[in-house]
This record gives C-alpha cells, structure tokens and sequence, in this order.
C-alpha cells in the first residue's frame, strides 16, 4: 500500500521490548513513533460494537472470567485483539498523520494484517521473545502481577497469561514464515542497544 510506504511496522509478542526498541529507534533516526497500546483505549472508545464482537464479550467479563476462569488456548483465540479486531483504526490513525517517517510498534499489528500494507517487506520485523525473555521482561518492569492480583487466583491467572502470551509468539512465528516475512527472536544475553541495531539493519535505516 503506497500511502503507507513511509511507515516502519515493529510487531510481535508481549514483553519483546517492542516499546523500548522503537524508541531508541526514533530518537536515533528522527522518526515519529505510534504506540499501539496507547491508542486501545480510543479505538476500543471509537469502534462499531456490531463490528468487534470479541471486544463486547471481554468487556462484559470481570477479571476473573477474563484471566482466571479460561483455558489459556480460549484466552488466546477470544482475545479481540489477537482477532485483529479495530485494526483498521490503527490503519485510519496513521492515514491521517503526515507522510514522515513513522515506526509503529504494538502486539496487535498481526503479519496476516500487515502484509498487504506493505510497500517492501523489509518495513515489517516482528520480535518473538523466548518464555524466560518474556518472564524477565515483565518482572524487570514490575509488571508481572498487574493483570493476575487483580483476581481471585493470581497464580493461576498468571499461568494463564504467561502460557497464552507464549503461544501468541509462536502464532505470530509461524505466520511470518508462512508470509515470508521477518521474525527476530529475542532472548536473553543481547543488550537493547544490539536489539536496536538488528532491527534498524532489517529495517534498512
């Protein structure tokens, strides 16, 4: 998609250090940064309610039906934003900011979705943090009970997310082999400033 030929897609599975990365990626290059999370509430805020079906259910759970009370498979394939559910505002949001330069950076920036946005497959790179990556990532933050002590069984909710976030990455792995595009694994022993350099070769910056 030629409008779109000026953005830097920076995708994959939670706590790959996607954030921290398209930071230093846009500080380094002068680029605009688009952050995927921030806009989730907005996008949830602006989307038609006949259109994410996935979303009006989890909105309607309380936190224990959301985490706890769910096999992680069901937790995987029910959760809106896996679904690509409102990514089309991601798509509209970023139409309507200038023709600069711009990395965006967000879990929900599915390969099946992305791909036909692409103006040349090297935009796209998609981080797949390793389990113990991606368990150190959120203890590093302080983030690892945030989601599960807000539940009745913070333990077996954390399992729960833990073991969904894991397959999410190997979803996300298997589709941008499927689509030919560029998965980096991520794990431990690699410093954020050799991360950045990685994805910045893929990118072509």
């Amino acid at each position: 998609m030629t409008d779109l030929a000026h953005v830097y897609w920076l995708g994959g599975g939670t706590g790959a250090g996607k954030s921290t990365i398209s930071r230093r990626l846009a500080d380094r290059y002068g680029l605009r940064r688009y952050d995927t999370d921030r806009s989730m509430g907005d996008h949830t805020a602006r989307s038609d309610p006949r259109a994410t079906p996935y979303l009006q259910d989890f909105l309607a759970m309380d936190m224990d039906e959301r985490w706890a009370n769910r096999s992680p498979e069901v937790m995987l394939d029910t959760f809106h934003w896996f679904r690509g559910e409102a990514f089309e505002l991601i798509v509209e949001d970023l139409l309507r900011l200038p023709a600069e330069p711009v990395v965006v950076e967000g879990f929900r920036l599915l390969p099946e979705l992305v791909a036909p946005l692409l103006a040349d497959r090297r935009q796209a790179v998609w981080l797949l943090p390793t389990p113990s990556f991606q368990r150190a990532a959120f203890e590093q933050r302080g983030s690892l009970w945030s989601i599960a002590g807000r539940t009745s069984t913070p333990e077996r909710a954390l399992g729960n997310l833990l073991e969904r976030d894991r397959m999410f990455t190997a979803r996300v792995a298997g589709e941008t082999y499927r689509l030919g595009l560029t998965g980096l694994v991520v794990g431990t022993g690699e410093t954020e400033d050799e991360l950045a350099d990685r994805v910045a070769c893929l990118f072509g910056l």
